[in-house]
């Protein structure tokens, strides 16, 4: 069995308790950090890849910075597991992503550590400048140090903001972590030492003075000057772009290698405050991993696992994924359609594209951390035919809003959205809920918006979008398995706008949106033990409405309750809007809408989350006799 004693990280409970340890010292806590983060993560599951690649990185910074006091704001934040362990919550690190829990993400109101809450990529930048320049327009006197990967930077958003930080050259320092694009070099000894040669006291010394002598020559010859030290330093460490964008750059440096990282970080928080810093680590995602066996992400996310043996404790369904049905139902399509494409932001396997890709790889695209530029991007490929699927989930594709506004809806344009995590997505918590999309899709013109009951009816709405050529479109879905229907072979193309009943009742209606509909029907059966028969109809389309339906359920029912896994200014909305309109409203119909709560939900079991929401059965239930003047207490379901 692993030695699993930790007696350097036992003696930390903040960083200011490891500012006293030799660097010796600090090596050894850095084991111990790695063998307490696989451990938590084996009884929680959550992101280990990233936080095992920064194990060394995260001891280095808190010994280097005085942190709080020192803002570190990490990019994202599911690599943030090491810096929680030694910022006070090791006590609480064992109920990461659980139910009232420590976050699996930064986050403000957890910890004075935790400046700003990340969870969706390429921020760390933005807001540590932001940071910056208002410690400079109070006069206060503190370092800001942004942690960002080199995934993250390969978002628009990372560069703006490093744009407009090389512009007004306040005084922060980004760290690249580098772990996975060989953006970099190769690293050692060699530029381990250049590197802390370039960020040392006396080699920009040197500098300043070579820069006052070249200020009294004329300008053309001071800036010809200027641009080839930059350019030739550029060249041997590889940070020209990083020097073009007004950043003084510094690396690469092994962000294992505690030897040549304490020092570097120590010239890089001494240098002066003329301009930003960038600081380029190389590191291993997944370092010092117990287990042998490839992963090709490297356990970037995993679910609970025994710490000896490494068998994952996933229980096991015999239902496939919404997103492996999705990926199965889009292959069949493109083996009958070479016009169909799929596009992806940096997500192929959390959005199951990377199937497809393996059948398709001349026509699947992955663009990056980038959902502004996978949107246009597919709708440019749709101007010229092709029938591009644009796989996103709900809570990413808000980064790409205006580019569903202005480049695809107000042109007509046929990009068909796959919206993975529909809905409420359990132990990642409000940061990744699907909860908008309805509402912020459902008031565009000409968008068809559909959302599937179970995996069979995701597999038509897959062969409905593909059908769909005048107009975009979209179907989500909620993140786990299905409910175990049987799959047809292929997708039926659904009538655009047309429901569906599947059950029938008299007294009360339950429309449902999505994959509410088993606890609708759950609830159903237990209206009728108490003696309210329910009818129960499956939606299908969030628009365009079906309005004969809505018609038919108002007139043959004295309630009419709407369930969908969305936001206020959703499904309901569009309901409330079309009763209003045909003045259904007006006929003393009780009308109840069921959906997400106005306010974020924190991170939970999936099942306890919808409960809180009030859209399980018992929920459902509860509404009704509500309306009806009932106690449910006094009301107990016939047996």
């Amino acid at each position: 069995m692993p030695d699993r004693r930790t007696p350097l990280l036992d003696r930390v409970d903040v960083p200011a308790d490891m500012r006293s340890f030799s660097d010796a010292q600090l090596k050894q806590l850095a084991e111990d950090l790695r063998r307490e983060t696989i451990d938590a993560v084996a009884v929680t599951g959550g992101h280990l890849g990233a936080g095992l690649g920064v194990v060394e990185l995260t001891v280095a910074i808190h010994n280097v910075f005085e942190t709080p006091r020192d803002k570190v704001i990490w990019d994202v934040g599911h690599q943030a597991y090491p810096h929680k362990i030694l910022t006070g919550r090791r006590d609480r690190i064992r109920t990461l992503r659980q139910g009232g829990g420590l976050s699996g993400f930064t986050r403000r109101s957890e910890s004075e550590y935790d400046p700003f809450g990340a969870a969706h990529s390429s921020t760390s930048i933005s807001a540590g400048l932001g940071m910056a320049v208002a410690r400079d327009l109070k006069g206060e006197d503190f370092n800001v140090v942004a942690v960002i990967g080199d995934g993250a930077m390969s978002a628009g958003m990372a560069y703006e903001a490093m744009n407009n930080a090389g512009a007004l050259r306040n005084r922060m320092i980004v760290i690249l972590n580098d772990n996975d694009m060989s953006i970099a070099p190769p690293v050692g000894a060699l530029s381990a030492h250049l590197s802390q040669l370039i960020s040392s006291k006396p080699f920009r010394s040197f500098r300043d003075f070579a820069k006052q002598i070249a200020q009294n020559l004329p300008k053309p010859v001071e800036e010809t000057a200027r641009r080839a030290e930059e350019f030739a330093r550029g060249m041997v460490t590889g940070g020209t772009l990083f020097e073009e964008l007004g950043f003084y750059y510094v690396g690469p440096v092994d962000g294992h290698n505690l030897d040549h990282l304490l020092p570097v970080l120590r010239n890089v928080r001494d240098m002066d405050r003329d301009r930003p810093v960038l600081l380029h680590v190389v590191t291993e995602k997944g370092r010092g991993h117990p287990f042998g066996q490839p992963a090709a992400d490297k356990y970037h996310a995993v679910p609970k696992f025994d710490v000896v043996t490494g068998e994952v404790k996933k229980p096991v369904s015999n239902a496939p994924s919404y997103t492996s049905v999705f990926a199965g139902a889009l292959i069949r399509e493109a083996e009958e359609d070479r016009s169909i494409v799929a596009v992806t932001a940096a997500m192929p396997s959390g959005t199951g594209l990377d199937r497809f890709a393996k059948a398709f790889p001349e026509r699947s695209f992955d663009v990056g951390i980038a959902e502004q530029h996978a949107v246009t991007f597919a709708a440019g490929m749709a101007c010229e035919g092709m029938k591009p699927f644009t796989a996103i989930y709900s809570t990413f594709l808000q980064r790409g809003y205006d580019q569903v506004v202005h480049d695809v809806a107000i042109q007509k344009l046929p990009v068909r959205f796959a919206i993975d995590r529909a809905g409420l997505v359990g132990a990642d918590g409000a940061t990744h809920a699907g909860a908008y999309d309805l509402a912020y899709l459902g008031c565009l013109p000409d968008f068809v918006i559909m959302a599937p009951s179970d995996e069979a009816e995701l597999v038509h709405m897959v062969a409905t979008a593909a059908a769909i050529d005048d107009r975009p479109s979209a179907f989500r879905y909620p993140r786990g398995e299905g409910v175990g229907v049987e799959l047809p072979a292929r997708g039926d193309v659904l009538e655009i706008g047309k429901g569906r009943v599947v059950r029938e009742g008299s007294k009360v209606a339950l429309l449902s949106l999505g994959c509410r509909l088993q606890e609708c029907l759950a609830a159903a059966d237990d209206l009728a033990a108490r003696g309210l028969s329910a009818t129960v109809a499956d939606a299908r389309f969030a628009k365009p409405l079906d309005r004969d339906l809505l018609r038919r359920l108002a007139a043959e029912h004295e309630m009419l309750v709407t369930v969908e896994e969305g936001s206020i200014g959703g499904f309901a909305t569009q309901v409330m809007h079309a009763l209003a309109e045909e003045g259904l409203l007006d006929s003393g119909l009780k009308v109840r809408p069921l959906v997400l709560p106005d306010r974020f939900i924190d991170h939970d079991a999936p099942d306890r989350q919808y409960h809180e929401a009030g859209l399980d059965a018992a929920g459902i239930v509860g509404t009704v006799l509500a309306a009806f003047g009932v106690d449910e207490a006094s009301a107990p379901a016939r047996a």
